[in-house]
């Protein structure tokens, strides 16, 4: 399938989409929002994709949600800001957040509005330490959403979480591994190779266990230790009737590496 506003393409386990609106730091207009559920909807049902990476083309990730001339109706009669939340926004981050295997963010120059907790919903983020992140809304008067106000919190704190949401102020890429909002920053040159290094070891890796932690983890944030322990159990006995875990123990009793399908 070919797109307008995104790249896409899966080669040897690893899915790669690339936000591809560089003339406008890859601002998220609807068609663009569109495209990419439309791509994680591929993801999803293919049997080859055992990793997503996900980029921005040009000098950064994303400004942000697009807000250039007709593509935004603020200020019309009837206007509700609402709606693009419910029509994109919540079912792309639905997808991103249901994925059965890993998700990769490799970022660098703005990652703002909603672009940054699109970011921030991969399971590995590394910035470049050209990045900043931006929770821009206040600064024309809107909350945060694409899931900010449930995700940023637990990942940062809501101190921190109330602050950048309510100062409206940039995060350099250093302080955002600082605070655990991500897991790393590089050097920008570094970013491309530390990402492939890091894909195609998660490629290699026993998908449908990853697939599981992310559920684990996802749901045990909003329920009680005793579901999470349930649920564990539940994981556990998926993952000890898949082939990578009768691999994973042939090779420990080897003593060699194990060889994962992915099955």
């Amino acid at each position: 399938m070919s797109f307008d506003h995104i790249t896409f393409s899966i080669e040897t386990g690893i899915a790669r989409l690339t936000l591809n609106r560089p003339e406008t730091l890859n601002a998220l207009s609807r068609p663009l929002l569109g495209e990419m559920m439309e791509a994680l909807d591929l993801v999803r049902d293919s049997h080859d994709v055992r990793v997503l990476v996900l980029r921005g083309e040009g000098r950064g990730f994303s400004s942000g949600a697009d807000l250039s001339g007709g593509g935004s109706p603020a200020g019309s009669s009837g206007f509700d800001a609402g709606q693009v939340l419910e029509d994109f926004y919540n079912p792309l981050m639905e997808r991103f957040f249901a994925l059965p295997f890993p998700v990769i963010a490799a970022v660098h120059g703005p990652v703002v509005g909603a672009g940054c907790m699109i970011a921030l919903a991969a399971d590995i983020v590394l910035a470049a330490r050209s990045a900043y992140f931006l929770q821009a809304f206040v600064n024309i008067g809107l909350i945060p959403d694409a899931g900010s106000t449930w995700w940023l919190p637990r990942l940062i704190g809501p101190g921190r979480a109330l602050a950048m949401m309510m100062l409206g102020e940039r995060v350099p890429a250093e302080t955002a591994a600082g605070w655990g909002m991500i897991n790393e920053a590089v050097e920008d040159a570094e970013l491309e190779n530390r990402t492939s290094a890091l894909a195609t070891r998660l490629a290699h890796g026993p998908t449908r266990a990853y697939g599981l932690i992310r559920q684990a983890v996802r749901q045990g944030l909003a329920q009680g230790f005793s579901q999470s322990l349930s649920l564990e159990r539940a994981g556990q006995q998926a993952a000890g009737s898949s082939a990578d875990f009768l691999e994973g123990v042939s090779a420990f009793r080897e003593k060699r590496k194990p060889l994962f399908s992915g099955a």
